[in-house]
């Protein structure tokens, strides 16, 4: 099969390392890809929502699957565009990714079909949503940019005056720009946050295991949110709150997308909390999640290309469940300084390459470039150092001794991931 991995991230870097062991693969090609998909795949000099130029490529050289990983193309459209050519594209088209691209729409969809989730509230202008704060009892809310703002428009404000400074940055300083240009309010909610990525066709739903991703850039779940700094899986549950995930979150959102003329297919991300009163639904994306995609992938057995091609073609239902390691995977993020805020590109990384890799420890590149011989930093998040062992401990152990060889100026990185486990 010939494959293209739309991309650049360490997420697709995961899915082309995972991808290429397949014995079904004759060709991968990677757009953009990153100098770690380089080893891998041919990299193209095509931007990930170019989406016309991806078609043009997909259909001269008869790419028999794209599998797409952000999720910009895939809110722009990218896979209805590749189905009016009749080519094989895996993920959500438009209507079914707008779970992610529109939050407020994410909200309703749970509040019609009763998916449990946070009280919430919409707000377009910037006196009524002040208005809104000023009439509430003072206390922690959460504030969202109803858009897509690559992982960072959500704040947890302690009170109504970090509220206030939240929604100034979205709909007055339009620090996200049109993403930003309707705010959600959304109901404080306590307890242990797991994420849950579920594959689906539509009809037939297959749930990865459980993972829990750390968004806080600092030690302790301190400091703004980012894209995510780390994550460890599997993630132990309870018997009944496993089975209310299912029952009450990932079974009757896929069915509410159905009911709506969304046919959902691709991978499904559900942030949960869960809470004392059970789980409540914290956000949806409509692709892998990153960095979770790092370590599950590591830890799944199954060939995944059968069931990428298989989701595409409406056809899951004949796959077997996905096998996966009994291992515990840790992922830790080392990141440029000052991220998620201002940081600077361009800056050597040393290291890597004397990392020794293989099944059980990976360096994903997350935000990197290549110059001449040289690796240079190119994102916020740069690496995404992934181990497995045979519990939490050891797979720490040995993920933050390879992100310790590797240097940068400015790296850092959170050094709790998985503690807690």
């Amino acid at each position: 099969m010939k494959v293209l991995v739309v991309g650049h991230g360490g997420r697709e870097h995961a899915l082309a390392w995972k991808i290429r062991q397949s014995p079904l693969v004759t060709r991968l090609w990677c757009a953009p890809g990153n100098p770690g998909t380089a080893n891998l795949a041919d990299n193209l000099d095509i931007g990930a929502e170019d989406i016309a130029g991806l078609v043009r490529f997909a259909a001269a050289e008869k790419v028999d699957l794209t599998v797409v990983g952000p999720e910009a193309p895939l809110c722009a459209g990218i896979v209805d565009e590749f189905q009016k050519h009749k080519l094989l594209c895996f993920g959500p088209n438009k209507a079914a990714a707008e779970i992610e691209g529109n939050k407020a729409f994410a909200r309703e969809l749970c509040r019609r079909h009763r998916i449990p989730g946070p009280g919430f509230w919409v707000f377009e202008e910037l006196a009524m949503a002040r208005s809104f704060l000023d009439n509430r009892p003072d206390g922690p809310i959460v504030v969202k940019a109803a858009g897509l703002a690559a992982g960072k428009g959500v704040t947890v404000c302690k009170n109504n005056e970090e509220a206030r400074a939240a929604v100034g940055e979205c709909l007055e300083k339009r620090r996200f720009g049109e993403a930003g240009s309707r705010v959600v309010f959304e109901e404080f909610l306590e307890g242990a946050e797991v994420s849950l990525i579920t594959l689906t066709d539509g009809r037939t739903i297959v749930p990865f295991d459980p993972a829990r991703d750390h968004k806080a850039v600092g030690d302790g779940d301190k400091g703004p949110n980012t894209g995510g700094m780390g994550v460890i899986t599997p993630v132990p549950l309870m018997p009944r709150m496993a089975t209310q995930i299912e029952s009450q979150i990932v079974f009757p959102t896929v069915h509410a997308l159905n009911r709506e003329n969304r046919r959902y297919q691709g991978f499904l991300y559900a942030g949960l909390m869960l809470t004392t009163q059970g789980p409540r639904v914290l956000e949806y994306n409509c692709r892998l999640g990153d960095p979770e995609t790092q370590p599950l992938l590591m830890r799944l057995q199954s060939d995944l290309l059968p069931l990428l091609l298989a989701t595409a073609e409406g056809k899951l239902e004949q796959q077997s469940a996905p096998v996966w390691d009994k291992r515990v995977a840790v992922c830790v993020v080392a990141c440029s300084g000052g991220y998620p805020g201002d940081f600077k590109k361009g800056v050597p990384i040393f290291g890597v390459d004397k990392v020794t890799t293989g099944p059980d420890l990976q360096v994903f590149h997350a935000g990197t470039s290549q110059r001449g011989g040289d690796l240079l930093t190119a994102g916020g998040r740069v690496l995404a150092v992934t181990a497995l062992g045979v519990d939490a401990a050891a797979a720490r152990q040995r993920a933050y001794a390879a992100l310790d060889a590797i240097e940068f100026s400015g790296k850092h990185y959170r050094r709790d991931i998985g503690l807690k486990a």
